[in-house]
């Protein structure tokens, strides 16, 4: 069985570079044999704000679903302001949705992360935030997080990394929670 991964992520800009350091380790993760589903910043930026007036229970319906049949997830997240953007923790927080399932929030599944930024301090404790919240949503944060610090053409037009050292820790992401959803799928009797 192919481990089904959740890549969530990205900025109101189209062709940002969180979200060309995401899809960059969701195809890693393909390339490892796992089916893959993105909802990028695109999606994200149509979400309501979680629980407001304007939510509606159709919101965000189907990432958490993908989320609830995921084996893995890889997090990316701009760092804003020395922690994770809005958008991203707004996408995150509709994971209460599966706060009573059987196998609630994340637990049980790897989960990869990525902090964008433009500086290395800014990534670090973005990275520190991200996995504060995997942690407190019961999932298993992989050993490698990436810190990306962001410049102008790290990535070339078509979304490939210019960076050998970006590009190996994204490699090592995206690998990475391949195997940790075979390995929990292995000792649980998962999915994967």
């Amino acid at each position: 069985m192919s481990p089904k991964i959740v890549a969530i992520g990205g900025t109101i800009n189209p062709g940002s570079s969180t979200e060309m350091a995401l899809r960059t380790a969701l195809a890693v993760a393909e390339a490892q044999g796992a089916e893959v589903k993105l909802f990028g910043g695109e999606y994200l930026a149509a979400l309501p704000h979680y629980r407001s007036k304007a939510h509606s229970a159709a919101d965000g319906a189907e990432m958490v679903e993908a989320v609830r049949a995921a084996d893995g997830i890889i997090i990316a997240a701009p760092g804003y302001h020395g922690t994770i953007s809005g958008l991203v923790k707004n996408a995150l927080d509709y994971l209460e949705d599966l706060s009573k399932d059987d196998r609630p929030y994340l637990d049980g599944r790897a989960v990869g992360l990525i902090a964008t930024a433009f500086g290395d301090q800014a990534s670090m404790s973005t990275m520190q935030t991200l996995r504060s919240i995997v942690h407190a949503l019961r999932g298993w944060p992989t050993p490698m997080g990436a810190t990306v610090r962001t410049y102008p053409d790290l990535f070339s037009p078509d979304g490939e990394c210019l960076d050998d050292r970006v590009s190996m820790q994204l490699d090592i992401v995206g690998k990475q929670v391949v195997q940790g959803a075979r390995s929990f799928a292995a000792t649980s009797g998962g999915h994967a």
